[in-house]
């Protein structure tokens, strides 16, 4: 991945938790936050509910991969916790990339500009 790091510290997702901003769909939730960085930091959760471990690791690859396609549209300097859904699993590697190219970055970037600060003219 060219412009992000793992996120692997429980202190950061509980943090991204609370105060990001997060978009849901069938697939995934995203959970977005920035960090002031000069890059990104993604972690992937899957838990019990998508399944054994088979479907999770399944998911997990889904979803770096789909990152991993889309990652030169997102910006640069925020942390992304995307969590799986069970529906995931059901799902084709293409379909979900599709849909992490169309709707995920567009809701990655409208999230990530409501954290800038609304400068007003006076």
């Amino acid at each position: 991945m060219l412009y992000t790091e793992i996120l692997n510290d429980n202190k950061d997702f509980l943090t991204l938790y609370k105060k990001g901003k997060y978009s849901a769909s069938k697939y995934s939730v995203i959970y977005v936050k920035p960090n002031g960085k000069p890059f990104n930091r993604l972690g992937i959760t899957a838990g019990k509910k998508v399944g054994n471990a088979v479907s999770r690791n399944r998911a997990k690859r889904l979803i770096r991969l789909a990152y991993r396609m889309s990652e030169v549209n997102m910006p640069v300097g925020m942390d992304i916790v995307i969590v799986a859904r069970s529906f995931i699993c059901s799902v084709k590697s293409q379909e979900y990339c599709g849909y992490m190219e169309k709707y995920g970055v567009q809701d990655i970037n409208r999230m990530f500009r409501s954290f800038a600060p609304n400068k007003s003219r006076t």
